[in-house]
């Protein structure tokens, strides 16, 4: 698992100084590639290798950019400086982008390359010059700004609470308190924070909608839908696996979570489960409170790594050194979680909102498992291939999250915490997958019906909850309940970004059942498997890591069943 996350890729192609803000300097180089005469297998190669490079320094531009802003959203600067490279940088590279694809795709040295090595990023390219149109560009960039207003809303959000300002993740700890009356004050201030800004929430999807819609239609797709299949390169599975893969979530994984739920109905001793009870302890103990500093915090989480594998706790220490890791919620700082990459540098950052909760531990972990995927590929010399597909790039951060738990004790000292945190997480295991058919099936019902009505779309969403939620009781708080959706920022961030997790869980399902008999084989196959980044197709990285690419009613069960087991057997 050795990797060296210091060694420098200096620039080879794109000049020292030039600068990847400015249009100036980077047209030249477009055209440079352009213009390049290629004679010979070796020369193509070296060609992509310097569209590579060029591509990681635009992004890495951008991706600082990103980072600035989400950090602070109440800043103007940053949210001008980002602005304008979605406006200004973005939509020029587009079409620069595609003329080099197209050329490629028309090099008589093509057909030359190795299959085993360039059959991945072959299928790629094709895919993305039939999905380019010119006419796209503006309504991509119209979508990207409406994103960046969507998290300027968002993290705007606060509530006082006992005559203090406070962020939403940072209330969320007050509903792991054993006073329920405590809890739904809170659930019902953040709710009603949220419902304040419904109706601009519900005029940035509309549009968002509209916008994707007419996209899917410039490209020839009758619908949204069909055009983000193909859009996110799901070459190995379609939307119809995606609806085998809610009935059999709806078979296998709702009856589990049913009974868990209803087992914590009875231990509360409540005659109805409410949206404030699903966070709190079920013996009404104290809420877990892991670590009081984030120093503590970035302290714990590199131990357990360096328990899973020594080298992991080294690349995490040589993160926070590097100051790649911004963990604290704060006003203004977006809310959410998520691991991005400084594509020149090949360095992984993670951004978070810990606020002392059990769940900050199993975010650390998850984004942690990211990052190790972004060093354990940094070697790979085409961008292309230092970015697996999402579908295993979430087996990554989950598997982590599996793999590490049995070194939860480094928080939890006491064992009876250290079990009611594994038991959490083997429990988010299961409860994710419905949710995620939850989102997913929304998603296919609003880009499949997109002239849809605001009223339509809340029936929708009602139906959609109702088939995969049957438990917690919602009776007075129906509008809380029909906006539900807005919480969750992949429908407006990142459409279609969903299912990924459904499909990922049971690949880290898979690796962990392995782990329980074999810890460290499950731990070396997991690396191997990431060190792969996306030079394979998305079935062959999942039979790297032990675990097999199906998502169906015959692969959910079993697994569930392994999970129920264990649940049975650490008890409470």
């Amino acid at each position: 698992m050795q990797v060296d996350p210091r060694r420098p890729f200096p620039r080879q192609f794109v000049p020292e100084d030039a600068t990847m803000g400015e249009w100036a300097h980077i047209e030249p180089l477009f055209k440079q590639l352009q213009d390049r005469s290629i004679n010979s297998v070796e020369e193509l190669e070296q060609w992509l290798v310097d569209c590579s490079e060029l591509s990681a320094a635009i992004a890495e531009e951008r991706t600082r950019r990103y980072i600035a802003m989400t950090v602070q959203t109440d800043d103007p600067v940053r949210e001008a400086a980002y602005q304008e490279f979605i406006e200004q940088i973005d939509p020029k590279t587009k079409p620069c982008w595609h003329a080099l694809e197209v050329a490629y795709l028309a090099s008589p040295h093509r057909k030359l390359l190795r299959i085993d090595r360039y059959g991945v990023l072959d299928r790629i390219i094709e895919n993305n010059v039939s999905l380019f149109r010119e006419d796209n560009i503006p309504l991509e960039t119209a979508d990207a700004l409406l994103m960046k207003d969507y998290q300027k809303l968002t993290g705007a959000m606060t509530v006082v609470h006992r005559g203090e300002e406070i962020t939403l993740q940072q209330a969320a700890k007050f509903l792991e308190e054993p006073d329920r009356s405590l809890r739904q004050q809170v659930w019902e201030l953040v709710t009603s924070r949220r419902l304040r800004d419904k109706e601009s929430l519900e005029d940035l999807y509309d549009k968002m909608v509209a916008l994707r819609t007419q996209i899917a239609r410039n490209a020839g797709f009758e619908n949204y839908r069909d055009y983000i299949f193909k859009r996110r390169r799901r070459f190995d599975y379609t939307p119809e696996d995606c609806l085998e893969f809610h009935t059999g979530v709806e078979r296998a994984a709702v009856p589990l979570v049913r009974e868990i739920l209803q087992e914590r109905r009875r231990k509360l001793g409540v005659d109805t489960l409410r949206p404030w009870d699903t966070l709190v302890d079920p013996q009404q103990r104290p809420p877990l409170r892991p670590f009081a500093s984030i120093e503590s915090l970035v302290a714990g989480i590199e131990e357990i790594f360096r328990r899973v594998d020594p080298a992991l706790g080294d690349q995490f220490r040589f993160m926070w050194e590097e100051k790649l890791l911004d963990l604290d919620s704060r006003k203004g700082k977006a809310p959410g979680g998520y691991q991005s990459t400084l594509h020149e540098r090949r360095w992984p950052f993670i951004f978070a909102n810990a606020v002392g909760r059990d769940d900050d531990v199993r975010t650390m972990l998850h984004e942690g498992g990211h990052a190790f995927h972004q060093l354990a590929a940094r070697e790979q010399p085409l961008i292309h291939y230092r970015n697996a597909p999402i579908e295993f790039a979430e087996v990554a951060s989950m598997g982590m999250e599996l793999l590490a738990a049995p070194h939860l004790d480094v928080f939890y000292k006491n064992p009876e915490d250290y079990k009611r945190s594994y038991r959490t997480t083997l429990e988010d295991a299961v409860t994710i997958l419905p949710w995620v058919a939850t989102i997913d099936a929304f998603q296919h019902w609003v880009y499949t019906h997109p002239a849809h009505t605001r009223a339509q779309r809340r029936e929708a969403w009602g139906q959609v909850f109702s088939r995969f939620s049957t438990v917690v009781d919602w009776r007075g708080y129906e509008e809380a309940l029909a906006y539900a959706w807005h919480r969750q920022l992949h429908l407006f961030l990142s459409p279609f970004y969903y299912i990924e997790y459904g499909i990922a869980e049971t690949g880290a399902l898979q690796i962990w059942t392995r782990s329980r008999t074999n810890h460290r084989e499950a731990v070396e196959r997991y690396w191997q498997a990431l060190w792969l980044g996306g030079s394979r197709p998305l079935p062959r990285l999942f039979e790297a890591a032990g675990a097999r690419f199906r998502f169906d009613y015959d692969t959910v069960a079993p697994l569930m069943d392994t999970v129920a087991e264990e649940l049975g057997r650490i008890g409470d």
